[in-house]
Order: structure tokens, then C-alpha cells, then sequence
């Protein structure tokens, strides 16, 4: 947190830069990050490239989702809230209320037009990896309120909203 290329919209890329040996070497450089971290998601601009591309790997999905130049389209305004961390933010975490199903229409590593239906934790992954494509963190989507505890270390978090929460889901991107 604090490095400019996080909070800048990043650029889209051609179909020919998607394909290119250039983004293939950075897909397996944000892969191995991914694994090093132990992440579920990875945003371009968290490794210092400025482009919109994002990885997407949560324990439920198959394989992993590679998004390049996204939109997202509210299906369900209901908000749902989960802890977030983030790779760029380290031993914080912060409790974030996100709309709880999207569609994404994206382009794959091969510059194909794909879509994705996600709802529930799922949609909260896409939603806080695509954030980073557009200059947002998820402490900007933290709502206060007089009293409200919705940020905390990671250690205060597993300590006291993590124990005997049996539905709890965090996030860790």
C-alpha cells in the first residue's frame, strides 16, 4: 500500500499484447507469487504492471480464471460482507460488504471473449481482484461506523472474528 501503480486505472490490453511471449512469462511470474503467498486471487498492478489483467484462483474454482480487460455487471445489489486481506496490504484485514452476484465478461490468454457468473464468496474474490484493475483497495470500500472494529491485524482477526465463527470466510488475494 502507498505504491502509485495501485491506485492508477489500468491501461487494456490488444489482443496481440495478451498473446504475446511477454505476457506469458508475466502470467507464470504472477503465478509463482500466487503459490509463494498462498493467494486466491493476484491483480497485475499488486507485481507493478500497469495493465488490466487479473488471476483468479480459489480453492472451489477448477482452474484458475485469467482476466484481461474486464467489465462487471451487478446481477444482485444484496450485499454480503466478508474479512478481505490483501497480498498488497500485509497483516490487515478488514471486514468489506460487496454485492453478492456479478457477471464479468472478459477476454482469456487467448484474447477470447469469455463470461462468468459468480455469487456469493466467489463474486466477493472477483469483485476485490478486479478493484485493483480500477486503483481501488478494499480499505476504501470499508464502511465506518462510530464504534465498528471492521479493520484489524491478521493476528487480532484469527483471534477474535475468526475463533467459533463457524461461517466465517476470509479473503486473501
Amino acid at each position: 500500500m502507498g505504491a502509485p501503480v495501485l491506485r492508477k486505472k489500468s491501461r487494456e490490453l490488444s489482443p496481440a499484447e495478451i498473446t504475446s511471449p511477454e505476457t506469458k512469462r508475466l502470467i507464470q511470474d504472477m503465478f509463482e507469487t500466487l503459490e509463494d503467498y498462498e493467494g486466491i486471487g493476484l491483480a497485475a498492478p499488486q507485481v507493478f504492471e500497469s495493465i488490466a489483467f487479473a488471476i483468479v484462483h480459489y480453492p472451489q474454482n477448477e482452474e484458475p480464471k485469467l482476466i484481461f480487460n474486464p467489465r462487471i455487471s451487478i446481477l444482485d445489489e444484496t450485499l454480503q460482507g466478508y474479512w478481505e486481506g490483501c497480498l498488497s496490504i500485509p497483516e490487515l484485514r478488514g471486514f468489506v460488504e460487496r454485492p453478492r452476484k456479478v457477471k464479468i465478461d472478459y477476454l482469456d490468454e487467448s484474447a477470447k471473449p469469455r463470461s462468468i457468473t459468480v455469487e456469493g464468496f466467489p463474486a466477493t474474490v472477483f469483485q476485490h481482484e478486479l478493484d485493483h484493475l480500477f486503483g481501488i483497495l478494499y480499505v476504501d470500500r470499508i464502511k465506518t461506523s462510530p464504534g465498528a472494529t471492521l479493520l484489524s491485524f491478521t493476528e487480532e482477526y484469527a483471534r477474535y472474528h475468526l475463533d467459533g465463527d463457524e461461517d466465517a470466510e476470509s479473503l486473501d488475494d
